[in-house]
Formats: structure tokens, C-alpha cells, sequence
């Protein structure tokens, strides 16, 4: 049997990340100042907001995220010099 649903976070390690810190590492570059990060410890994903702290990552800022790395993107693709 397969199974390939997503972890759900261990509640013993969230309680050890609660006491030590969480052991980030970044999942995904949004954009040049903004990114998300998953604790290699506990399974929770996190994300810069604008004040540059970290937030928990909620369906609703990974949605966010996603608009403002789209955008990023095309403005930074336009901005690019063009090679003759």
C-alpha cells in the first residue's frame, strides 16, 4: 500500500522545537527577499513576512506567496537586458 499523503507533524518533536528552536531549511525562494522554510525537526513550514519575521505558513500566505513570486518573476524577466 502506498501511501503518499503529507507527514503530519509530530507533536513530541514540536514540543523539543518549542524548547531548543526549529532546524530551518529553506523549501522554496520566492523572491530575492522573501522565502519558506520547513523545520527538518517537526514537519511545520514557515514564511518571511513583510516586517522580515517568520510566520507560520498558512494556505492563505503560501497563496500570497505565489502571486508575489509570479510577479516577481515577470518583472524581473522584464527588466533583464536583452543579448544581441
Amino acid at each position: 500500500m502506498n501511501n503518499n499523503s503529507p507527514k503530519k507533524p509530530n507533536y513530541l518533536l514540536g514540543m523539543v522545537c518549542a524548547i531548543v528552536g526549529h532546524n530551518m531549511r529553506v523549501t522554496k525562494k520566492v523572491t530575492p527577499h522573501i522565502n519558506e522554510y520547513k523545520c527538518q525537526s517537526c514537519g511545520q513550514e514557515f514564511t518571511d513576512n513583510l516586517n522580515g519575521n517568520l510566520e507560520e505558513l498558512t494556505s492563505k500566505t503560501k497563496k500570497l506567496n505565489a502571486v508575489v513570486g509570479s510577479f516577481s518573476h515577470r518583472r524581473m524577466q522584464r527588466n533583464m537586458p536583452q543579448s544581441a
